[in-house]
């Protein structure tokens, strides 16, 4: 298979595929490489290599140490308390100035309401009524006629006339006399007198002193019943156990075998692919060809690796 120009050196990584390791190449920055050899020694045909840096090794070694030294601790008992009844004064005893109002009632009194007096009247003129027979015509005489010829003197006689004597004639007239004249008389006027009700004190206001007693109350106190305490108990030494890493062979160049465009055949891509997927990195079909998804499961190992701390940083 021909390779493309996708790096395929930056990124091939450390899986053992049958007896195949791929790793990473990387820079022999930290180890010295005066003593390395300038070939991979044992090289086989058709292989490539690359001069990689074996990290150290370390041991974990674990030892007991002093924590915290043996000293004392003060503990401290509260007191104790209860809730007791008790009768306390809530207002002392005093006096007060009362004052006891006016009592008034009601009485029948006969009071004057005007006063006696006199008054000067005026009596009137008495008059009576009289009647009198007066003449109304004095008698007098009067010349009638004749009242036949046989009155008559001749026949040669005119018109008869008869001196003839007429009787006074009268009238009954009622007049008005004075019967005794208008005089002045004194009216002595007596007093008026009305009966009222009135309201009348009875008893004077007063004022009279009250003794008021004093007040008291039953009220729930908390009390003391035991004293707080304190007390010193002996705090033991503390120790603990601590972990730390030993070295046990330093870091060093060596040459691994690893996936090339020399020596990438569909039979070594196939292998690789194998081992991916059977470490839980789906390469997808199983074709001999490395191709996106491949890579992808490829640099996934390579971070699940260094996260775990089986893979160096390049």
């Amino acid at each position: 298979m021909q390779m493309t120009k996708f790096g395929l050196l930056r990124w091939a990584a450390s899986i053992v595929v049958g007896s195949m390791l791929f790793v990473s190449p990387v820079g022999a920055q930290t180890a010295a490489t005066d003593d390395q050899e300038l070939f991979p020694p044992n090289a086989k045909p058709g292989e490539c290599y690359a001069r990689v840096f074996v990290p150290p090794t370390y041991k974990t070694e674990t030892a007991r140490v002093l924590r915290r030294e043996a000293s004392e601790r003060i503990e401290t008992s509260p007191a104790k308390y209860e809730w007791v009844e008790k009768r306390v004064e809530v207002h002392g005893p005093s006096e007060k100035l009362e004052v006891v109002p006016a009592a008034y009632e009601w009485v029948e009194e006969r009071v004057m309401v005007s006063p006696a007096s006199s008054r000067t009247e005026v009596v009137p003129p008495v008059y009576e009524t009289l009647k009198e027979r007066v003449i109304d015509t004095p008698a007098h005489t009067v010349w009638k006629k004749g009242r036949g010829p046989l009155e008559r003197i001749d026949h040669a006689t005119g018109e008869i006339m008869c001196l003839v004597e007429v009787p006074a004639t009268y009238k009954t007239v009622t007049k008005r006399v004075l019967k005794s004249p208008s005089t002045t008389r004194v009216v002595e006027v007596p007093a008026k007198y009305q009966t009222v009700k009135k309201r009348v004190m009875k008893t004077p206001p007063q004022t009279k002193v009250v003794k008021i007693p004093a007040k008291y109350k039953t009220v729930k106190v908390k009390q003391e019943k035991t004293p707080a305490q304190t007390r010193s108990i002996p705090v033991p030494a503390e120790y603990q156990w601590v972990s730390k890493q030993m070295k046990v062979t330093e870091g060093r160049m060596a040459w691994r075998p690893v996936l090339c465009e020399t020596n990438t055949t569909p039979q070594a891509v196939e292998a690789l692919q194998r081992a991916l997927q059977k470490a839980g990195y789906s390469p997808g079909q199983i074709d001999g060809v490395i191709g996106s998804k491949t890579r992808s499961a490829l640099e996934s190992y390579q971070r699940g690796q260094r996260t775990a701390g089986r893979w160096p940083d390049p």
